[in-house]
């Protein structure tokens, strides 16, 4: 892998020999990804929590229960007090990095305002924290086999039914997680 390579709105998939309790069997969205390091959000680790409950700790009005049954992602193991909204169409929001011309990364209160009263963006995905990589670590862990990636379709982020997005994921790529060991190794 190129030391230029940016893997920006793309998808780790976790290979099932992952043991890392934080990523077994995640998919987890790049939001940023330079020679710095990379940053994402895991779009398949529902928490116990609904949009709902976090409309009511933060006091944003609602007209009705609507909201209860949207779910909240862990979006990873740093930082998890801290709230991220991954959306499509980008908008214009007060804390927002645009991912790509599509979407886009916010964590300002004012998107999720805009949410409650249905004037948000149409696509969206709440999570608390996120998942991080030092420089060059993302990159040995791909080369140590841990993790498949490849684009990201905006159907698997937003409208793939949560316990399917592994293996849709994968399934993007032409492979099978089932027909995968879960011993890693190399060839």
């Amino acid at each position: 892998m190129s030391e230029h390579t940016s893997l920006n709105n793309h998808l780790l998939i976790a290979m099932p020999h992952l043991g890392d309790p934080n990523f077994y069997h995640t998919v987890t969205y790049l939001c940023e990804h330079s020679e710095a390091g990379a940053m994402g959000l895991i779009i398949n680790r529902p928490v116990e929590i609904t949009l709902g409950d976090i409309f009511e700790q933060m006091s944003i009005p609602v007209e009705n229960d609507e909201f209860g049954d949207v779910p909240v992602y862990m979006g990873g193991p740093v930082e998890q007090e801290r709230g991220f909204v991954l959306h499509q169409p980008t908008g214009h929001w007060e804390a927002s990095q645009a991912v790509t011309e599509q979407i886009a990364i916010t964590s300002s209160r004012d998107i999720l305002e805009a949410i409650a009263c249905h004037q948000g963006p149409e696509h969206y995905l709440i999570a608390l924290g996120y998942a991080g990589w030092g420089s060059g670590q993302l990159e040995q862990e791909i080369v140590d086999n841990a993790w498949l990636n490849g684009p990201a379709q905006t159907n698997i982020l937003f409208t793939t039914a949560v316990a399917q997005r592994w293996e849709a994921a994968a399934a993007l790529l032409g492979i099978d997680l089932n027909l995968i060991s879960s011993q890693s190794g190399h060839a």
